[in-house]
């Protein structure tokens, strides 16, 4: 006789962008802690991510991708303080086996890649949103890619199984723009203002690149809590 076991689900929403290095470093501390979670037997309850779009410059033209060294010495007081803020994140990149090439990423408009994003979400599961965004952020910050460019798009989403003929319609229709107006106001409703920011279970928010021993503590807390509460 199988012996079931009523698990809890704890869902996170992770507000993020794909042109913010923060999210990408932040991206990989959550795998961590999940992989941590995974291998522990007493942490009884499922997680579900799933990644929610918000622009860090939703002004950004939508033709034209600028070198973001430049954008950053505009943005934060000159190329010296770009500098310092390009290296910073760049070795806490390298932290978690990223490598960083910010000399050659430009930056562009997100709004697309967002509707990549949820589309596949939709049509191909948490699991396959995630690795596409693993990509997106690969192709922008470590090969200089536009990812405002449909071809790119196109690419990054065949290459991890999508269907890029489906990709190219959804994005030439130009497809989801309420979907992407939708999140980025529930983002607005929660209040999220800075990003990454993870909310658990629509309740509580955990902000910025948190290290992946937080994340743990975090998740073990809310896990018991919801066990106790059953």
């Amino acid at each position: 006789m199988v012996e079931v076991t009523d698990r809890a689900t704890i869902s996170i929403e992770v507000f993020s962008d794909v042109v913010c290095p923060w999210c990408f470093i932040g991206k990989r501390r959550l795998a961590k802690a999940l992989g941590t979670l995974a291998d522990d037997p007493e942490f009884d309850a499922d997680v579900e991510v799933v990644y929610r779009p918000f622009q860090l410059d939703p002004r950004a033209p939508l033709d034209r991708a600028d070198p973001v060294l430049e954008v950053y010495a505009r943005k934060f007081g000159g190329p010296d303080q770009a500098a310092t803020i390009v290296a910073r994140t760049t070795a806490m990149a390298a932290a978690e086996g990223i490598e960083f090439h910010m000399d050659r990423a430009v930056r562009a408009n997100t709004a697309d890649a967002h509707r990549l994003l949820n589309w596949t979400l939709q049509h191909a599961g948490r699991d396959k949103q995630a690795e596409v965004k693993e990509a997106l952020m690969t192709a922008y910050f470590c090969d200089g890619e536009n990812v405002a460019d449909h071809d790119v798009l196109v690419r990054r989403a065949e290459a991890c199984g999508l269907d890029g003929g489906a990709v190219r319609t959804m994005l030439s229709e130009e497809a989801g723009l309420e979907d992407l107006e939708v999140g980025l106001q529930r983002a607005a409703d929660l209040d999220v203002t800075a990003v990454p920011t993870y909310v658990v279970n629509g309740r509580w928010s955990i902000p910025g690149a948190q290290d992946p021993d937080t994340f743990v503590t975090a998740l073990r807390r809310l896990a018991t809590k919801l066990r106790d509460a059953s």
